[in-house]
């Protein structure tokens, strides 16, 4: 039996709920809000009330830091899943459970129980506030969870139970999944671990798929990549591939595996949003393509992350004058990324119209391919999968290349691409799809787990 960590809203149930956990499973049971209590010598309204929130967060931190790493139910305040440094302690060889309800639910229960006020709003105000400025922080902590809106605490720790002992794939599904990546698509050496996650009885059944969404995507880091960071961050977490010409059968396989997340590549960003619950709007409703879902507590929510992996790269190149070359699903990110950056921006495509959709989207201008010598751009950014296969042509010709360009090529596999070999012949400044992978990786992560890696330890692991 690992660590039991139960995070949610306030009056979600996670101290009754543990507690009986905690004597059912005989582990012993830790509430932070206690620890800080005994800690500071406070109580938490007093805390709250004479320094403010942010001494209790600073206090709460501690506290998580200092948690002991032997077996325990603990129950955690609401707000922890917020910082990811109290989410990187509190994930490491433990199962996170949260725990959610609805709105009419907990304002009856904490009309019962007066807590600390987190606003100045009225109470049902600052519920429906928080929660929805904290939902993203729940879904991205939860292994597992349990709406507690209708039951009691002996019925949702009765869930809990079930759950640790026979983990979240329904013994019907397993064998028809196993028979979807038993296609022949999938290289061996990645069936072996996917084969003993899905048997009968598998070595742990508590062990949560992941993977990348695409056609092909034998060719993604994604598996070396997240597999490596679960076990450096203590994550019972398995991440493979999920290749298919059809997007229904693969999110059919993925929600029958219950997976945690699905990193989405060619050729199904901009189709998979009919599939998905909810896309967020600061970015993929914007971009229309999604690139990243997190599955978790009975809701799928599309994100993209490819606009923060072009636009890192290029922020001190800010307002500069930019070619994009291609208007696909991965173009679409970096026009968002180009035009944040306050960038004269033209979008180049074989096909016009296409490019002029994507233009008209962004407010920029538009052309074809031959319009690129005209435009004189200090940066290229080539989204096209030109440069994938051994055999492409590369998206422009060598000698439109010139010395003091940045050129940045999207591609990631294989890591130096005919262009980029080309651009650094040109005594361009050139900037690999590696850079992109690592950023947009990174904050991928995050949206799956709360934990903030580093890029240094992404490009490490690479």
């Amino acid at each position: 039996m690992k660590r039991i960590i139960f995070c949610g809203f306030r009056g979600t149930g996670k101290t009754e709920i543990g507690k009986i956990v905690a004597e059912q499973s005989g582990l012993p049971f830790l509430d932070t809000d206690t620890l800080i209590e005994q800690q500071t010598g406070r109580s938490i309204p007093d805390i709250f009330h004479e320094d403010g929130e942010e001494r209790f967060r600073e206090e709460e931190r501690k506290v998580i830091a200092g948690l002991k790493k032997s077996d325990a139910v603990i129950s955690t305040g609401g707000g922890v899943v917020t910082d990811p440094i109290n989410m990187e302690h509190l994930r490491r060889d433990s199962i996170v459970v949260v725990l959610h309800a609805d709105i009419d639910t907990i304002e009856k229960r904490l009309m019962k129980k007066p807590r600390p006020p987190l606003t100045g709003l009225p109470l049902r105000e600052e519920i429906a506030t928080m929660m929805d400025r904290r939902r993203q922080h729940y879904q991205a902590a939860a292994d597992f969870c349990i709406d507690t809106s209708e039951t009691t605490p002996e019925t949702a720790a009765a869930g809990v139970m079930d759950l640790l002992r026979h983990g979240n794939i329904p013994v019907k599904n397993r064998v028809p999944c196993t028979a979807f990546f038993k296609s022949g698509r999938i290289p061996e050496k990645c069936m072996d671990p996917l084969l003993k996650i899905l048997s009968d009885s598998p070595p742990d059944p508590l062990t949560r798929l992941m993977g990348v969404a695409g056609y092909p995507c034998a060719h993604s880091k994604g598996p070396r990549l997240f597999n490596a960071l679960f076990g450096h961050y203590g994550l019972n977490y398995h991440y493979t591939l999920f290749e298919d010409p059809e997007l229904d059968e693969i999110m059919s396989v993925a929600r029958h595996l219950d997976v945690k997340g699905l990193s989405v590549t060619i050729p199904f960003k901009q189709e998979i949003i009919p599939f998905i619950d909810e896309v967020d709007e600061h970015a993929a409703q914007q971009i229309g393509a999604v690139n990243t879902v997190v599955f978790a507590c009975g809701t799928a929510r599309g994100y993209n992350t490819d606009w923060i992996g072009v636009r890192k790269p290029l922020v001190d190149l800010k307002g500069s004058k930019a070619v994009l070359l291609g208007a696909g699903g991965a173009a679409a990110g970096a026009a968002f990324a180009l035009t944040d950056l306050e960038m004269d921006l033209t979008i180049l495509n074989r096909t016009p119209a296409k490019a002029k959709v994507l233009a008209e989207r962004f407010g920029c201008r538009w052309g074809e391919l031959s319009d690129f010598d005209a435009i004189h751009p200090d940066v290229v950014v080539n989204s096209t999968p030109l440069g994938m296969k051994p055999d492409d042509r590369m998206p422009v010709r060598e000698d439109q290349l010139r010395s003091g360009m940045t050129v940045f090529d999207l591609v990631y596999t294989p890591p130096v691409t005919p262009l980029i070999e080309a651009a650094r012949r040109a005594g361009c400044t050139t900037i690999t799809g590696t850079e992109m992978f690592i950023g947009q990786a990174r904050e991928q992560f995050y949206l799956f787990f709360g934990i903030d890696v580093p890029s240094e330890k992404i490009r490490e692991l690479l």
